[in-house]
């Protein structure tokens, strides 16, 4: 009954359907939710840190239940995401109203979309990955399931990882230089796919050219049914889930580094080269993604039996408040360099 905590991640769609169907202040219900209602109920509530036991590891793992958790998101997403264009395409909104529904689905699809994507991306089912784009296509961002898999969780923690944040480096140079480069990357790494699998880079094997075809033909049925504001509206949508996306990122590894040994190779990946969260409620919305010092170290467990690394650096806030703190700079590199281990300065 205890693992009945993963239902809260459905709050976010609950208050985004909250957001779509109310005026006023409440079309801002998932924005406040998310970053005030949640960090104050991470101050009330104690952190729990269970510590598994092989056989309840097994267990776990052979439990339906975390996986068919994972599934319902899909349509909930994609009804929000209609029902969210069409309010705004037929109802008489002010424009702080509709900033509210488009920053209430951003976050949606941050959340729900984007993270759910990333634990299906790493399963080993095809079917699994096929679900993984289908959420990142609303995100504009399909091509995260390449640039993550085969190039993140390889190079993190190194120069050659556009997705770790430099020590001292704002989280606006960030999303430029993360958001660009790791498009780059993943073209490359596609390249690299292609040759070891001796295929043509013109080739229908070349997923990138798949990612971006369905990524227009969404955005070109959003234009059919929606019109050019319609359109606007989902790219917007999607670029403030993927700028979120990047925000955790960069909260994620800030400052974090690997040593480089004698044979020019870096160190095997650690719980300590990424930042852990263990702050309970960001941990069940997002699906164990908190403690991503777990994550890293293997990225192939599945997220109900993540555990909390206590040799890992740990954020002094959760996922929500450490994103608000990270865009005023000074504050952010006030309160986390000092945290920074001894070993990455």
């Amino acid at each position: 009954m205890n693992d009945i905590k993963y239902l809260f991640a459905y709050t976010i769609p609950l208050m985004t359907f909250v957001a779509i169907s109310f005026n006023g202040i409440f079309t801002y219900a998932t924005p406040i939710y998310a970053f005030i209602i949640i960090p104050l109920l991470e101050v009330v509530l104690k952190d729990y840190n269970k510590v598994y036991t092989e056989t309840e590891k097994e267990k776990r793992l052979m439990n339906r239940i975390f996986d068919r958790l994972l599934y319902l998101n899909i349509p909930f997403v994609f009804f929000l995401l209609t029902y969210g264009f069409w309010v705004l395409e037929t109802t008489l909104l002010t424009p702080v109203e509709r900033g509210g529904i488009v920053l209430s689905l951003g976050i949606l699809l941050a959340t729900n979309a984007i993270n759910v994507a990333h634990e299906l991306g790493h399963r080993s089912a095809q079917w699994e990955r096929t679900l993984s784009k289908l959420l990142l296509m609303p995100c504009l961002y399909m091509h995260f399931y390449l640039e993550h898999n085969f190039g993140h969780h390889k190079n993190v923690a190194t120069p050659e990882d556009p997705a770790t944040s430099k020590k001292n480096q704002s989280v606006y140079s960030f999303w430029i230089t993360s958001i660009f480069k790791q498009y780059q990357n993943s073209w490359k790494i596609q390249d690299s796919i292609l040759k070891k699998g001796k295929h043509s880079f013109i080739s229908f094997k070349n997923d990138m050219f798949w990612y971006s075809l369905f990524q227009m033909c969404y955005l070109g049925l959003c234009f059919l049914f929606f019109g050019i504001s319609g359109l606007l509206i989902a790219m917007a949508v999607g670029i403030l889930s993927f700028i979120f996306l990047e925000t955790i990122n960069y909260v994620e590894h800030y400052g974090l580094v690997r040593k480089k040994l004698p044979s020019g190779r870096y160190e095997r990946v650690q719980t300590h080269h990424s930042w852990n969260s263990n702050h309970i409620i960001g941990r069940i919305v997002l699906y164990e993604l908190t403690r991503h010092s777990d994550h890293h170290f293997k990225a192939s467990k599945k997220y109900q039996i993540l555990e909390n690394k206590k040799e890992s650096p740990q954020l002094p806030f959760g996922y929500p408040t450490s994103i608000l703190l990270s865009l005023i700079p000074p504050l952010w590199f006030s309160l986390m360099n000092p945290r920074i281990p001894s070993l990455n300065t």
